[in-house]
């Protein structure tokens, strides 16, 4: 038999060591034919496998379309979607039982560090039910509103929905964000009562409130523990009956969307796919539809959690395929993947990420800029929904804008490009993008455009050039209980908000719904909110176009001179404030130097607020000891004369660290 059973020496030693003892007795030789790398690779140690590829492959043809049930778990941050994952993994003996089995999905360290999900992980189940064996593919998805992206992208890939609700807390509005999306996907919606094993848990008053706000009757609500996994199973068996089967057909030409993928620097990209219909097998020359490059299957597989190599995908089924992708360029979230010589029509695909925050990032030391650049690339392959302008400043050298979900997704993003890249960087303070209305004809035909974007503050067009600026506004959600609704209407009117609609979700429970300017929101919004309410408040938002604002550019000036880095777009009514703000800021990052520094926000010609750095004072009557008061006036007279020729050709130069304190984001101080 070939090969033969490994000597007892074999362990640790490369083919080489088995070749120069092949002369030994008793160890048989390779049959004819056989090249030693081929049997060096039928024992698995001639080239480096990963550990998914020594594991058994899964026959995935046993699951028929009409046994296969994907779905999702959504949820209002922390409600116990991680935690219901895990029971799930350990019913259908995904994983083993044991008690270090805490948000096993939550595989981020930025994920454990928080205690958040931030990224969408899959996993399929194996489970028995009435004698039949199927495939449950699950999303566990984040509950944050800044990563809401994510959940609409993993809602492509399911026919239904287990929305979680907190038995303690009720609904809440991402609860109320996240039920839309699933209904606007037409999507089946099995609702789950967790944490009824809480002391001031009330599943009766959050039946009531599913009914009120969602129409879902009462009694299709399923009450669960999953932190001790009381009716976990009876989840299990709602998924089966309530959830339909995907409609795909096996005998169909190949069409896998691409919902998500990460970079692995040994393999390229690693795509998750749900197929529509055919299938896929290692071998196989696919095409993808978005960059027309074909390329060969390496691997397919499921993901059980971790990756499981199958011998095919087939129609209904979400796993993950690897083609030898090595750019990450070429991997297009929401892309269509078909056989060569099959084309198809491609699948309609994700709506682009609309970012709402936008922030400068440059690196701290410029000769690590190629370092950074590939970093947000692979970053920005696994989290789609980030938006890459390039960007430089005269302070701080070349880098880039990139646009964002919302503060805590830039504050992530961050984190993981230190934690996963080693990657140190300067991020500045967040700004929204606003609009301008050109109001010449030889403008609009420079621009190309009537309308532009303004991302970038010092690209702000002045108010001659335009007939209108306009501001994003966002259609906001608050539910909190009805003691605290004095206290949140007078912050909302305090940030311009104008109320929309006010509703009792139930006896204690009041929904607000407000518009408020995006700007107005992005920064300490939240923070405020959660302090006026004790915590109990929720806030989710959603984008609600651009309205008509009176915007004006506020230009900070060092004696009299422009720093264009730190330039800013506020509102006319809030300018002197935040205009202080920044001054006053700047006062105490600055160095004194030897003369006067005038430190002003100033709106076109017009100063708004100062502070001044005060010059170092050196004693220069220190050495006179009475004689004629003349010599004394003299010398300060000098003194005076020689600081302010100094001030007149003395340069200020702003300090890196200066910087980073002024443009830092609030979040970071």
């Amino acid at each position: 038999m070939w090969p033969p059973a490994r000597p007892s020496w074999w362990r640790g030693h490369a083919l080489v060591a088995w070749v120069t003892r092949a002369a030994s007795p008793g160890l048989p030789r390779p049959p004819h034919g056989r090249t030693l790398r081929a049997a060096g690779e039928s024992w698995g140690l001639s080239r480096h496998y990963s550990s998914a590829e020594r594991k058994e492959k899964v026959d995935m043809s046993r699951f028929p379309v009409e046994n296969i049930r994907n779905f999702s778990i959504i949820a209002h941050v922390d409600h116990g979607k991680s935690t219901l994952a895990d029971r799930l993994l350990e019913l259908t003996g995904t994983i083993d039982k044991t008690k270090n089995n805490k948000q096993v999905l939550d595989k981020l360290q930025v994920e454990r560090e928080r205690g958040i999900t931030v990224k969408a992980q899959t996993a399929s189940l194996f489970y028995n039910h009435e004698g039949k064996q199927y495939l449950l593919n699950l999303i566990d998805t984040p509950g944050h509103v800044d990563f809401s992206y994510e959940v609409s992208r993993s809602l492509s890939a399911c026919q239904g929905v287990l929305l979680v609700v907190d038995a303690n807390e009720g609904i809440q509005a991402q609860t109320v964000a996240n039920f839309f999306l699933a209904f606007e996907a037409q999507l089946s919606v099995i609702p789950v009562i967790n944490k009824i094993d809480l002391k001031n848990a009330d599943p009766e008053r959050v039946e009531k409130q599913i009914e009120k706000v969602f129409d879902i009757p009462s009694d299709e609500c399923i009450k669960i523990s999953a932190k001790i996994g009381t009716n976990v199973e009876s989840i299990l068996q709602a998924v089966i009956e309530r959830i339909p089967p995907p409609n795909a057909h096996r005998k169909n030409p190949l069409r896998a969307l691409v919902f998500d993928s990460t970079f692995d620097q040994y393999r390229g990209v690693v795509a998750n796919v749900a197929l529509f219909d055919g299938v896929v097998s290692k071998g196989d020359k696919i095409v993808s539809a978005h960059t027309q490059k074909a390329y060969e299957v390496n691997e397919v597989g499921v993901l059980n959690p971790n990756e499981q190599p199958a011998h095919k995908l087939y129609a209904g089924q979400v796993g993950y395929l690897i083609a030898g992708m090595k750019d990450v360029t070429e991997a297009q979230i929401g892309d269509t993947l078909y056989l060569h010589k099959q084309p198809v029509e491609p699948l309609p695909g994700f709506k682009s990420a609309k970012p709402m925050v936008f922030a400068g990032m440059y690196p701290v030391d410029q000769s690590e800029y190629n370092n950074l650049k590939s970093a947000i690339e692979k970053l920005t392959l696994n989290d789609s929904s980030v938006t890459v302008h390039r960007d430089s400043s005269l302070a701080l050298g070349a880098g880039w804008r990139l646009g964002f979900l919302g503060l805590l997704h830039m504050e992530v993003f961050n984190q993981r490009l230190e934690q996963e890249y080693n990657a140190s960087v300067i991020l500045t303070t967040p700004t929204v993008p606003y609009k301008a209305v050109l109001s010449s004809s030889k403008l609009i035909k420079e621009y190309r455009e009537k309308e532009i974007t303004i991302i970038n503050p010092a690209e702000f067009p002045d108010k001659s050039k335009v007939s209108e600026y306009l501001e994003p506004v966002v259609l906001g959600t608050i539910i909190t209980p009805d003691e605290y609704t004095g206290k949140i209407m007078m912050l909302c009117q305090a940030r311009r908000a104008v109320q929309k609609n006010m509703v009792f979700i139930d006896q204690n429970r009041v929904m607000l719904k407000y518009l408020l300017p995006l700007n107005e929101i992005v920064v300490d919004f939240y923070d405020s909110l959660k302090s006026l309410s004790s915590g109990y408040a929720s806030f989710d938002y959603e984008d609600a176009g651009y309205q008509t604002a009176e915007l004006v550019k506020m230009d900070i000036l060092l004696n009299g001179n422009i720093v264009e880095e730190l330039i800013t777009i506020v509102h006319k009514d809030k300018a002197h404030t935040i205009g202080k703000t920044i001054c006053e800021r700047l006062k105490d990052s600055l160095p004194r130097q030897l003369f006067e520094i005038a430190i002003q926000a100033a709106i076109g010609s017009k100063i708004i607020a100062r502070e001044t750095v005060k010059a170092y004072r050196k004693n220069v009557l220190a050495k006179c000891y009475g004689g004629d008061i003349t010599r004394k006036m003299k010398l300060l007279k000098r003194q005076a004369e020689g600081k302010k020729k100094l001030r007149k050709v003395g340069n200020v130069e702003v300090p890196k660290d200066a910087f980073i304190k002024v443009l830092k984001a609030p979040s970071d101080k």
